[in-house]
């Protein structure tokens, strides 16, 4: 085992509790306190995933392989967060969401629905992803951008806001790939 659950509960939500390294793997050292998680089930064993900080991975939700998840995070539902990925901040990543491979998810961004977020792809600031939409390859969504519906952002290409107002919406069947840069001007 390298972690155990701890008696210490989450002053908001009580059936969390926080995480104890048993031993050093990752940048974790044995005896490091971590965040929170509802049961075993959140956060494997095995690989060097952690939960860190004030993050919080509960309910079905399940962080595996090398994935961390940091800062205020939330990872909830039925999500997956695995591989290599980061989710930190702000950031929530609920439903059926999935991250994985080496993303990012940081900031105040939010994924969920059935969304996937996977590659070396990109989401933060205030972007929101969800439905059925996929941002993948070496994407990146951030700002106040919208992607939602069956939606695929992927390559190189580059999807964010300058203004305060999630006009960057891009619902549906639509389907960005290669290089691309789109911005509100």
């Amino acid at each position: 085992m390298k972690y155990e659950i701890t008696n210490e509960t989450h002053s908001i939500c009580p059936n969390l509790h926080r995480i104890r390294a048993l031993k050093d793997f990752g940048n974790v050292k044995k005896g490091d306190l971590g965040g929170w998680i509802e049961s075993e089930k959140n956060l494997s064993q095995e690989g060097n995933c952690w939960v860190f900080e004030d993050a919080r991975v509960y309910e079905d939700a399940r962080v595996h392989g090398y994935a961390d998840v940091s800062g205020n995070a939330r990872v909830h539902g039925n999500a997956i967060v695995s591989g290599y990925a980061e989710v930190s901040g702000n950031a929530i990543v609920s439903g059926c969401a999935w991250v994985s491979g080496y993303a990012e998810v940081s900031g105040n961004a939010r994924v969920s629905g059935y969304a996937m977020v996977y590659g070396d792809a990109v989401v933060s600031d205030n972007a929101v992803v969800y439905g059925n939409a996929a941002v993948t390859g070496n994407a990146a969504v951030t700002g106040n951008a919208e992607v939602y519906g069956n939606a695929r952002i992927s390559g190189n290409a580059k999807l964010y806001e300058d203004t305060e107002e999630p006009v960057s919406q891009f619902p549906n069947k639509i389907t960005i790939d290669g290089v691309v840069y789109i911005k509100k001007v």
